[in-house]
């Protein structure tokens, strides 16, 4: 009772949850650490605690690599070629995630600098159905390709994706093979194309492009793979290796090159943009 006065006389209030705002805080569903949105804005969004990667909006990937950028084909959004109904309408679908200012379709696609290098990058967005590729998502990465190699601009991608659309059926499926042919051209003029897997990579962007890097990178603790491991573990009927399908697993079993972290993301990028550019068969732009 003595206490309540003392913090009366010096003038002590006590916060009510109806004085905090809504999402002013955030509990890590790693450690359990609760964070606020001010220090996950200032940390890359990573837990304090344990490094736990939250996930970040192509804004926030492209304000953390580029010094200055420009979107690119912003205005091409997808169609409901199927007329497809399930539970609810794809075309329903599409229309509410169109209302969100800024957001077209599952990746958005930028040029830019990292300090004086050129870099074209194309950044998928798991808040858009699942991060689904589309026919928009085949055709963005497409035009993406085709520029950087154009202009002799390295390409970054950075994956974050449930795998193909079902609501386009064959016509998702069709971007596998469209992406990988431009990429195989791609390559073989000695252009350089660096993956980055976030939480979570599978199905069929891990089968293509997400895979075809010259340099592929995860982000730590991601969760990377084609299908998922109870339908593995139902198919060959094993268990599981602990730790299947993290990025830790597959860096150690020659998956990927290496995990990256947030805050050395954009120096690692110019270094490695550095690195392959000042080989004498290879010459990109700089800006």
């Amino acid at each position: 009772m003595t206490q309540w006065f003392r913090r009366k006389s010096n003038k002590i209030n006590t916060i009510s949850k109806k004085d905090t705002k809504e999402g002013t805080w955030i509990k890590c569903p790693n450690c359990g650490a609760v964070l606020s949105q001010n220090f996950l804005i200032e940390n890359f969004s990573c837990c304090r605690s344990c490094n736990f990667h939250f996930k970040m909006t192509p804004k926030e990937y492209v304000k953390l690599i580029f010094d200055e950028y420009e979107e690119l084909w912003e205005n091409i959004k997808s169609q409901d070629p199927l007329n497809f109904v399930a539970s609810k309408s794809y075309k329903d679908q599409l229309k509410k995630y169109n209302e969100q200012p800024g957001v077209s379709d599952a990746i958005r696609v930028f040029s830019g600098k990292i300090h004086t290098m050129a870099l074209n990058l194309c950044v998928m967005d798991f808040s858009f159905i699942g991060g689904s590729m589309g026919s928009v998502v085949g055709e963005k990465i497409s035009r993406a390709i085709t520029l950087s190699q154009t202009k002799r601009i390295p390409l970054v991608i950075i994956c974050s994706s449930g795998g193909a659309r079902m609501q386009e059926g064959a016509i998702s499926l069709m971007q596998l093979a469209k992406i990988c042919s431009k990429l195989s051209e791609f390559s073989s003029k000695t252009n350089l194309l660096i993956t980055i897997l976030t939480n979570p990579t599978m199905g069929g962007t891990t089968a293509s492009y997400a895979m075809l890097g010259d340099v592929i990178l995860a982000e730590p603790n991601a969760l990377i793979g084609f299908a998922g491991q109870r339908v593995i573990k139902q198919t060959i009927g094993e268990d599981l290796p602990e730790g299947f399908q993290k990025a830790e697993f597959l860096k150690e079993h020659g998956f990927i090159d290496d995990i990256l972290a947030r805050d050395k993301m954009k120096e690692t990028l110019f270094s490695l943009i550095n690195f392959f550019s000042s080989k004498e068969d290879v010459k990109f732009n700089e800006a």
